[in-house]
């Protein structure tokens, strides 16, 4: 059984472990996420209480996808902070473990920091992504507008440049 929800600091503690798994899953399968091989799931846990620490700020939304209990996905949306920006959001690190993909999890989380980003303010949000790779091919699908290519923006995990793609969404 598949349930998608936002989370709080709080509620995600618990959590931690299966999101550094599901982090340090993504990345050994090659996924161009700010961080370098090799990285285990122990690496992760300082970034995910980085991530926490947002989330109780009040900057960041985080929704996870649970499987049998256990988390298998994950999305973030990061809530501009700036005067001039306070309908943006950044859509971050859309991840779903390599052993739950095909069920429609990025879908399903995708919707759900969608209408939480809207019951938040948000009308567009925006999001990068390695070019070329699997997740690119994703957010067209999803209603997301494609607006250009940035050459060698970042690495791959296991070196190399990357070029990257960014899209937007209108959500209200």
């Amino acid at each position: 059984m598949i349930h998608i929800r936002i989370i709080t600091a709080e509620e995600a503690g618990p959590f931690i472990p299966d999101l550094c798994e599901v982090l340090s899953d993504c990345i050994q399968g090659g996924a161009s996420l700010g961080f370098m091989l090799p990285f285990a799931p122990e690496d992760a846990r300082s970034y995910w209480q980085d991530v926490l620490a947002s989330v109780k700020r009040g900057h960041t939304i985080l929704a996870v996808a649970q499987r049998d209990g256990k988390v298998v996905g994950t999305v973030q949306v990061g809530l501009a902070q700036k005067p001039n920006q306070p309908h943006r959001g950044d859509l971050m690190k859309l991840l779903v473990h390599r052993s739950a993909r095909g069920l429609g999890l990025s879908r399903k989380l995708m919707q759900a920091v969608e209408d939480e980003a809207a019951s938040r303010g948000r009308t567009i949000l925006v999001l990068d992504t390695a070019t070329g790779s699997d997740a690119e091919a994703i957010y067209p699908r999803l209603g997301w507008q494609r607006a250009g290519v940035i050459p060698d923006y970042a690495l791959w995990p296991q070196g190399g440049f990357c070029d990257t793609t960014f899209f937007y969404k209108r959500i209200a």
